[in-house]
């Protein structure tokens, strides 16, 4: 059974950076795919970014391109996602999630990954 921890997040102001990590432990790291996604109060958790085992492929909400960045290193079993230049808007809880489904059918889908972190918080003052 895979778990993920998260860490980072936080109540920033806009324009700064944040840096959220994923822990995983289980299995090899390297079997899953990865992906982020944030969630609002009253919201559908959307799709934000997702990296591939061997970090080639990164994809990204289209709104987000620029800003943000997913990253793992596999041999500490973690995911990363940078986040550069925050709005008010990027206010979410944000989540990791890992699939082992290879190829992944849909990576926008949450219900495509079996395994999610904790969430964690991200706050952006205006």
């Amino acid at each position: 059974q895979e778990q993920l921890v998260q860490t980072g997040g936080g109540l920033v102001h806009a324009g700064s950076s944040l840096r959220l990590s994923c822990a995983a432990s289980g299995r090899s790291f390297s079997d899953y795919y990865m992906g982020w996604f944030r969630q609002v109060p009253g919201k559908e958790r959307e799709f934000v970014a997702s990296i591939s085992w061997n970090s080639i492929g990164t994809y990204y909400r289209d709104s987000l391109k620029g800003r943000f960045t997913a990253s793992r290193d596999n041999a500490k079993n973690t995911a990363y996602l940078q986040m550069d230049s925050l709005k008010p808007e990027d206010t979410a809880v944000y989540y990791c999630a890992a699939t082992l489904q290879s190829p992944v059918l849909n990576f926008r889908a949450a219900n495509q990954y079996e395994y999610w972190g904790q969430g964690t918080q991200v706050t952006v003052s205006s």
